[in-house]
């Protein structure tokens, strides 16, 4: 065997004259393409070009559990131009279509992540074998940064798994496990991780197999082979995209035109078309938006939250309330974090809720196929259940999730410092009481913090850690890195009524409350936010919470924050009316027999409830500047209070928490597109016209007068 090492790739020529070329760049976990690997990739090209003897090439990556997990998205920030993005494109193009002109046949054996321009790369080669390892996962997810894939993926997809698929795939970001993609016709053969580099170079020595694409059948061959058919499918993707996104992300839509253009003119036309794009994209302020977005989390990720404290190992965990809450949160600590949790609920149909949570969700997977029966039952027997504390001597991490009562959640502190060890963490899973209260009449008050997820907790990202004046360093740690190993996004706040996220909700839900009885209508309020860019208006998460959560919180807010959180009168009405949402199947909208099928439809017997008729003289835009305006004042306070402790988490904490939209940002990158003076004129207008509320905080105003933004 002959070696030869360049930089980020070596070269190996195996005795049986296969070329294994494999990609590890040094110092970094992860393999990801940069552009200066082009003059590197040209001359292993070159070499292999020079060897008349080679007789196939496998491309592998040398890290343990990843292929290529995409592009290195920091190139594209130091473009300036379209033109110089553009370029990029082109190259890594020019670079795939050596690869796929090689005479001798190009194997990618691939083993976790494989990703953007790793899929890229991997569907440029002849064959791809992938290993059956849960880890494995091929996708196209650059409309996530509001971009398309840019080195031939928009063309070379379409013609392994159709349009209708490769469309899918592109406009959502959605990621194939490895039998998802053979069945898709992606991969040519999955194979345990052991024998991967075997079954490549096998696949390697058969020669170039003739492409057999995936037969689609006959309504599909129908729609993508006839001018008709293309048409109708191309005009029906292009209605749900706008449909979805509103009009607010330009990549989904350039997406749709650079695949027709593949489709219609050819692959060089497809090419041209996809790098021009790929250069315009990159210079719009969406996808700047959501690549900041992402090295946000990038960064996070990095990060303790407590300074160089580093965390303790949480080896066992317990979850206090089996209602939908502590079920979630049961769930997200045995399925991700992977820990035995024991669950205590004062009755045995507590726990068996809580566990049928878990066996719910885990049996979609199984009839999915995403995950096998025993790797089921092995989740499964991970929980445990109690109605009394046997079994929690040996629990690191404790997560109450027991209802709004201030002197219970000090009870349950009290319990779990008698039962469990001087080391166990104790997260309250609060949503409006400071945790200094909770840990008042703690033994340790240091080991006690909140841990705040959002609902549904399998699906809500964001968590918020709040620190009370006693937590220790080491507790924030424990929890931040546990919170991560749920598969979370945790941002530290600082303690005090309703944290960050549903500090600045309560003003925006409120806003909306105030706007309904003006007699804007309720459908005409959701969706002036929907077209904002939120993913359901604030009237439809009202019904969802629940209409009493909001009152309850109210007041708890306007006591410790101040008149600004006072709650509309419309809550008392329609709670009084018994309408708390869609749990009592009254509220809003209507539920149950009385709702049509698929469609949302306003009760309108509320407007009579509250007293309005609905009319309505406002605008789309300038509902939805009513609503988010205070949403983003209060933003700003939240910052100068030291509640968040910077920009970059408030940014996060929003749109993980509350779904702000991403392509905006976040609300402090907002406030600096809309320009700060700007955002104080319209602040004061509103203030003038409906009252002290809408007053413009201190910093703002500050800003104002030098100008100054929270990003650089």
């Amino acid at each position: 065997m002959t070696n030869k090492q360049q930089g980020s790739f070596s070269l190996a020529i195996r005795d049986d004259q296969v070329a294994v070329i494999t990609m590890d760049i040094p110092g970094e976990s992860m393999n990801v393409l940069k552009a200066s690997f082009a003059d590197e990739i040209d001359a292993i090209l070159n070499t292999l070009q020079g060897n008349s003897d080679v007789k196939g090439v496998v491309i592998v990556s040398g890290k343990k559990d990843s292929f290529i997990a995409g592009a290195d998205i920091s190139m594209l920030d130091s473009c300036e131009t379209a033109e110089q993005a553009e370029d990029i494109a082109r190259m890594g193009q020019q670079m795939f279509d050596r690869i796929e002109q090689l005479k001798i046949p190009v194997v990618a054996a691939i083993n976790g992540p494989c990703l953007g321009g790793g899929l890229e790369l991997a569907m440029a080669c002849h064959a791809r074998i992938a290993t059956d390892s849960a880890k494995t996962i091929l996708g196209l997810p650059e409309v996530q940064l509001g971009l398309l894939p840019g080195s031939g993926g928009t063309q070379r997809l379409p013609r392994l798994v159709g349009v209708q698929k490769a469309l899918d795939m592109m406009l959502t970001g959605k990621q194939l496990r490895a039998s998802q993609a053979k069945k898709a016709g992606l991969v040519d053969d999955v194979v345990p991780a052991t024998i991967l580099l075997d079954a490549a170079v096998k696949r390697a020595l058969q020669g170039k197999a003739k492409s057999v694409s995936k037969d689609k059948g006959i309504v599909a061959k129908l729609l993508e082979n006839t001018g008709p058919g293309r048409n109708l499918l191309f005009s029906q993707a292009l209605k749900q995209t706008l449909k979805k996104t509103q009009g607010n992300y330009p990549a989904p839509v350039r997406i749709i035109e650079v695949v027709r253009k593949g489709q219609d003119s050819g692959y060089a036309a497809g090419l041209a078309a996809e790098a021009k794009a790929f250069g315009q994209l990159c210079m719009t302020k969406e996808s700047a938006a959501l690549r900041s977005l992402f090295f946000a989390t990038t960064q996070m990720k990095k990060e303790t939250g407590a300074g160089e404290t580093q965390p303790q190992q949480v080896r066992k965990a317990a979850v206090l309330g089996g209602g939908l809450m502590g079920g979630g949160i049961a769930n997200v600590s045995s399925t991700k974090a992977g820990v035995p949790v024991r669950i205590k609920d004062i009755n045995e149909q507590g726990i068996s809720n809580a566990l049928k949570y878990s066996y719910d969700l885990l049996q979609k997977k199984f009839k999915r196929r995403f995950i096998s029966k025993a790797e089921m039952q092995k989740q499964l027997l991970l929980l445990t259940g109690s109605t009394d504390y046997s079994g929690f001597h040996d629990v690191d991490f404790v997560i109450e999730a027991v209802f709004e009562d201030l002197a219970l959640k000090q009870q349950m502190v009290a319990d779990i410092e008698q039962h469990c060890g001087e080391h166990t963490i104790f997260a309250s899973n609060t949503s409006s009481l400071p945790i200094s209260q909770i840990a008042a009449k703690a033994t340790r008050p240091e080991n006690v913090i909140g841990l705040h997820y959002f609902s549904p907790v399998d699906k809500m990202p964001l968590v918020e850690v709040i620190a009370h004046d006693k937590t220790s360093a080491q507790t924030i740690a424990t929890t931040v890195a546990f919170a991560r190993k749920q598969g979370k996004t945790p941002i530290v706040v600082k303690d005090g009524a309703g944290f960050y996220v549903n500090r600045i909700l309560a003003l925006y839900m409120n806003e909306a409350a105030n706007l309904l009885l003006t007699g804007e209508p309720v459908e005409k309020i959701d969706k002036a936010l929907v077209k904002f860019g939120f993913p359901v208006g604030p009237m439809t998460l009202l019904d969802e919470v629940g209409i009493d959560v909001g009152a309850k919180i109210s007041p708890i807010l306007t006591e410790q924050l101040g008149e600004r959180f006072a709650p509309p009168p419309a809550f008392d009405k329609l709670l009084a009316d018994g309408r708390k949402g869609k749990k009592s199947a009254k509220g809003f909208y209507l539920y149950g027999k009385s709702a049509k099928k698929g469609a949302k439809t306003v009760d309108n017997s509320v407007y009579s409830v509250l007293g309005v008729t609905p009319g309505g003289k406002l605008s789309s835009d300038a509902i939805a500047n009513r609503c988010t305006a205070q949403m983003l004042n209060e933003a700003v306070r939240c910052l100068d209070e030291g509640v968040i402790a910077s920009a970059r988490d408030g940014d996060i904490g929003a749109i993980f928490g509350i779904g702000f939209p991403p392509f905006l940002g976040g609300p402090f990158r907002y406030i600096d597109t809309l320009g700060v003076t700007n955002l104080v004129a319209s602040l004061r207008q509103l203030q003038a016209e409906h009252g002290e509320r809408f007053a413009p905080c201190p910093r703002l105003l500050a800003m104002a007068e030098q100008n100054s933004r929270f990003y650089q």
